[in-house]
């Protein structure tokens, strides 16, 4: 038995709008929820890598997924039809050509740095999974761009390196102030003890 909605719900239901249909049975809802969870993700994401997970064995799979799970990423493999719908309309057209062959996509909600490192460390260690192409900020990037971005510092590293600059500057101001202070003090100490010496 079939179930029909009599309204198209979700911003993903125009495809099948304007290929005449009057309306969604069940499994084209849940397709159309998919696609708009997937364009969700794309556009909140900090970094995305799409990743060929051809070859992994299960533990190879279930460790490299603990990775991600451990870094805060979220990892799933997608159908490449679901991927090009949600992609449509957001200036990343130049991904459909690399939408082959299995698709397991890496998303870095906080991190941008994770999904790149993560993935590009499992590939020299597994030499068998293949990285296809990453996004930042809404920017398509191929290989060598995820490369890139995985050779950057961990953001904790980032943020403690630009606190320690801004820190410096404080720290000398702060020196020169006490060097000031000191030679202040031994002035005085000096003009105290030539009185004493002379009275």
């Amino acid at each position: 038995m079939q179930c029909y909605a009599l309204v198209p719900v979700g911003a993903r239901a125009d495809f099948l709008l304007e290929r005449g249909e009057t309306s969604l049975n069940k499994n084209q809802l849940a397709k159309v929820q998919i696609v708009d969870d997937i364009k969700a993700q794309f556009a909140n994401a900090q970094s995305v890598v799409l990743i060929d997970y051809r070859g992994l064995t299960v533990e190879e799979d279930t460790e490299f997924r603990r990775q991600f799970r451990a870094a805060g990423v979220e990892y799933k493999v997608l159908k490449n039809t679901m991927v090009t719908r949600a992609i449509e309309g957001m200036d990343l057209e130049g991904m459909k050509p690399l939408l082959n062959g299995p698709t397991a996509v890496a998303f870095g909600m906080t991190d941008a740095v994770a999904p790149a490192k993560i993935a590009t460390e499992y590939v020299k260690k597994t030499k068998k999974i293949s990285i296809k192409c990453g996004v930042v900020d809404g920017k398509l990037i191929d290989v060598a761009g995820v490369q890139a971005l995985a050779d950057l510092p961990p953001r904790e590293v980032l943020i403690a390196k630009m606190l320690g600059s801004m820190n410096a500057p404080i720290t000398g101001f702060v020196s020169v102030l006490g060097a000031t202070v000191r030679s202040l003090l031994y002035a005085i100490n000096a003009v105290k003890e030539q009185q004493e010496q002379s009275a």
